[in-house]
């Protein structure tokens, strides 16, 4: 689950991580106060005006605005919120922004330089560790610093028996090139922004820019936090969090009827049960000449009216040409299956596309009398072979 900077930055603040404090306004009275009180607790004078959405590259599409005065605040605001911000990381209609964040300027002048960095933590999925990567060239695309200049590219890999040490901290500390009172302050930066990400359950935590500041402080800017939704169970007050304005339509949809659904640009929809199944299906219809429309695993208890549903979401995706249902009956009945895809013609009324339907396992003798008898025009299936050759024939 993505979460806003705002809400990212709440998690590390709850974990003693020193970040770039802010309010969250929708409007622009709301932002103009912001910034007052922004002002009384902070002594800041200039503002940072930032669009949430869950999309990088926000400064590039105009999303990110420095603001010197209230005036500003306002003009900013009124520019920002609503508007259809468009990033490298959006599609060509981007994103419509709902919230803004009112942030103080933490690059106030000073006796010392100030640094941007940039600090990632996640899983290293090929050696079952976490892994801090970081860099002293942060605020710019951390892709580019590591295409032209791979050796400012730092990583750090945690051994899961003795977790993060003190030599760790401090190397990083230093590759970073800080000293003094920057040094100690990036150990204790780095110690409880790991704390955070382990006790949060994320499987992602990136700070672009990590800043020092003309003071010495060692401060996040920006933060993009992924929790894992697998262990949101342990963690019942991030549900809060969970923004489907940012999520698509038929995605959120799906969740609700408890299908994990994923849509794609293709044009064959898949109803299939189990993950690995669901791949092997997508794999089946790209070598047929197809392209899958989405990934749609029905479940192990999968039912009727969960086919159903399924069908339903599918059906809303205009791309779709034709659905193949393609279920292994192993704790799901194939009848059950089949006695769905018979309800869904009758419930959801003309289905003009063709559906390919391959049951096998539990009761598929019975599925495939549901089926012949229904008098519906689906095209079934015994192999997987034959259920290529007919995909490639109607999407033919």
């Amino acid at each position: 689950m993505n979460l806003h900077e705002y809400q990212a930055k709440e998690i590390l603040s709850n974990h003693d991580v020193c970040i770039q404090r802010g309010y969250i306004a929708d409007n622009i009275d709301s932002a103009l106060s912001c910034a007052k009180q922004l002002s009384k607790e902070t002594g800041t004078s200039f503002f940072i005006i930032k669009a949430q959405v869950h999309a990088g590259g926000r400064g590039k599409g105009g999303g990110i605005k420095l603001a010197k005065n209230l005036d500003e605040v306002k003009i900013h605001a009124n520019n920002i919120l609503g508007m259809s911000l468009i990033t490298p990381q959006t599609d060509n209609l981007g994103k419509i922004v709902n919230q803004i964040l009112i942030a103080e300027d933490v690059y106030y002048p000073g006796d010392g330089e100030i640094k941007e960095m940039y600090v990632s933590i996640l899983l290293n999925r090929s050696t079952s560790k976490n892994m801090i990567v970081y860099s002293s060239e942060g605020g710019m695309d951390i892709e580019e610093v590591a295409d032209k200049t791979p050796d400012k590219i730092f990583k750090e890999e945690i051994d899961p028996n003795l977790g993060l040490t003190e030599s760790q901290c401090e190397k990083i500390a230093n590759n970073l090139n800080l000293n003094g009172q920057a040094n100690f302050e990036m150990k204790l930066f780095i110690t409880n922004l790991y704390k955070a990400y382990q006790q949060s359950d994320a499987s992602l935590f990136e700070i672009n820019p990590v800043i020092k500041s003309s003071d010495d402080k060692i401060i996040a800017v920006d933060a993009k936090v992924t929790l894992d939704e697998n262990g949101l169970f342990r963690h019942p007050d991030f549900l809060d969090y969970r923004d489907t304005r940012e999520e698509n339509p038929l995605e959120v949809e799906a969740s609700s009827f408890n299908l994990n659904y994923v849509k794609l640009d293709g044009n064959v929809g898949c109803i299939v049960n189990g993950a690995g199944l669901a791949m092997a299906t997508m794999d089946i219809i790209k070598l047929a000449g197809g392209s899958p429309a989405n990934f749609l695993d029905v479940g192990g208890t999968a039912d009727a009216n969960r086919v159903e549903n399924a069908f339903r979401i599918i059906l809303k995706d205009k791309n779709v040409k034709a659905i193949l249902v393609n279920i292994f009956g192993g704790i799901v009945r194939c009848d059950r299956v089949a006695q769905g895809v018979v309800d869904a013609y009758k419930n959801i009324g003309d289905i003009s596309i063709p559906i390919i339907v391959r049951l096998q396992g539990t009761n598929s003798e019975k599925a495939k009398e549901i089926i012949d008898q229904s008098g519906l025009k689906v095209h079934s299936v015994i192999m997987l072979d034959e259920a290529a050759k007919k995909v490639k024939e109607v999407v033919n």
